[in-house]
Formats: C-alpha cells, structure tokens, sequence
C-alpha cells in the first residue's frame, strides 16, 4: 500500500521545527513507518540548491531563476526521496512543500500563479500532499521569533509586506482546499497548537482506514 503525504507549512517563526518534532512522534507511537524530510532540499543537490536560496549576495536574484530553482530542488528530492519512500509503504512528513512556492514565489513575490501551476504538473504529475497542516500566526509576531532565534537569511531579511502576503496566500490556499489544508492557531500556548494538530491527524487517519 502506497504511504500518506504530509506536510507542515507556515511563515517565519510559526514553531515548525517544534512541531514537526511532535508530529514525528505521533506517527511513531501509531507504529507508522516514515521518513522526515524538507523543502528546499532533502538530497544532496537539492540542499546546495536551498544554500543557493537562502544566500545573501550582492546580486540580485531574479524571481523567475528564484521560482525554476525551487522547482529543480523539488524535482530531484521527488525522484530522490519523497516517491521512493510513498512507494514503498512509508509516510513522507515534509517541512513545506509546493504551498510554499504559491505562498512565497507567488504571494510575496508576486509571480504569477499560472507559471507555478505548469511548473507543479511538469514537476509533480499527480504527487500531491494528503494532508497539509498550515500553521498560522500574526506576521509581527512571527518575525520577532524568528529574529530572536538566528540571524535572517535571505528571505527572513524581506520586509514585514513581503511576509502578509506570504500569509494571506498561504490562508487563500487553505480555503481553495478545505480539506487537505488544515489550519493550525499556532498563537495559542503550545499545548494547545499540539491538540488541534493531535486531532488533524487522528480525523485524517480515521479518514484513511474509512477508504
């Protein structure tokens, strides 16, 4: 039986890391087989690529070689990993995903939707998430956790516009597809970020075994 695609999404300072952390070990303790990957990245070559990304440089970078860099990362870890694994029964959990390219390329970026459309069918075929949990959280709120953690790459560097539209794109996306896109309230106390993601998993999972 073919494994499940999930992945976690969100702008800067959302507390993916924790929680991809706490979704790993709901899948062990279901006794589910996965691998835990990301975006841009997950292969050799695509983590040079995401070191390419994430670079501050005098250049500037152009958005459409930004957009085709995204996606010639995400080409090789499908091949590499993410349709290997789905192929050989595991669960596939991706910090972010192609919602990420609609949401930041698209959204903050402004490139348009139609280009990262023929670029996810050339790229993807029919490989889309099973599930996607969407983190969300006030943009001012985010960026103060997230320039308390590390220095800013290249795209934490982008201003404070830039990420309300990530986030507003990230929210259309959500409500285009109910139902694979799950919204997290990730301003509430940890706890409780954890109890609404418990419960996305345990309905998705009901789902799953109903089919």
């Amino acid at each position: 039986m073919r494994g499940k695609f999930i992945t976690l999404e969100g702008t800067e300072g959302v507390g993916k890391t924790t929680n991809m952390a706490f979704i790993q070990q709901w899948l062990t303790d279901q006794c589910i087989d996965f691998v835990t990957t990301r975006e841009p990245g997950g292969t050799p070559l695509a983590e040079d690529i995401r070191h390419l990304l994430l670079t501050h440089r005098d250049e500037a970078v152009d958005e459409t070689a930004e957009l085709l860099l995204m996606f010639a990362a995400r080409s090789q870890h499908i091949a590499q990993v993410i349709e290997p694994a789905l192929a050989a029964g595991k669960w596939v959990l991706c910090d972010r995903f192609t919602d990420a390219t609609y949401a930041y390329q698209g959204g903050g970026r402004g490139q348009s939707t139609e280009h990262i459309a023929q670029l996810e069918q050339l790229v993807q075929g029919d490989l889309r998430p099973d599930l996607t949990l969407l983190l969300d959280l006030p943009v001012d709120v985010g960026l103060q956790r997230a320039r308390k953690r590390s220095d800013p790459d290249r795209f934490e560097a982008e201003r404070q516009q830039f990420f309300t539209r990530v986030r507003d794109a990230y929210l259309e996306r959500a409500r285009q597809q109910p139902k694979r896109c799950q919204v997290v309230d990730a301003s509430l106390p940890l706890e409780q970020v954890q109890g609404q993601i418990d419960t996305a998993l345990q309905q998705f999972i009901a789902e799953a075994n109903h089919d």
